[in-house]
Parts: structure tokens; sequence; C-alpha cells
């Protein structure tokens, strides 16, 4: 089971999903109205590590973080 939580102005309950990579998550978030705004935008952590590609192994107890991007002043 892989936790996927939605940081920032996302306001999304985290989220607990069998997957195995992350190819499969990009797959169930583009049938969310809500969060297609932000996948374009975000970037992702696997276990507080930054990602870049979508291959990457998934395993039981991993965190998964999507990072909206911010402004601040």
């Amino acid at each position: 089971m892989v936790t996927v939580e939605f940081l920032g102005p996302i306001q999304k309950e985290s989220l607990k999903l069998e997957i195995a990579n992350l190819s499969e998550l990009a797959k169930i978030l583009q049938n969310d109205e809500e969060m297609q705004p932000w996948l374009e935008n975000s970037a992702v952590a696997v276990n507080d590590m930054l990602v870049s590609s979508r291959d990457i192994e998934l395993k039981d107890g991993d965190r998964v973080a999507l990072l909206p991007p911010v402004c601040g002043g």
C-alpha cells in the first residue's frame, strides 16, 4: 500500500493505493477533474526525494507527495 499526499494549496485528502509506479498514479489522478490543473506543474517526491521519472518502482509503505508550485513573499 502506497500513501499519496497532496501538499500546499491542493485541497485533497491523502490516498492509500495499491500501485506499482508513478505512471499508475498519474492515470488515476488524470481521471480526477480537480487534480488535472495540478498534474502538469507539480513536483513529485517519493519518500522525501524529488523524482522526475514515472517509472520508479513503488513498494509497500512508500510515501508519494505532490508538491505544487507556490509563491511566497
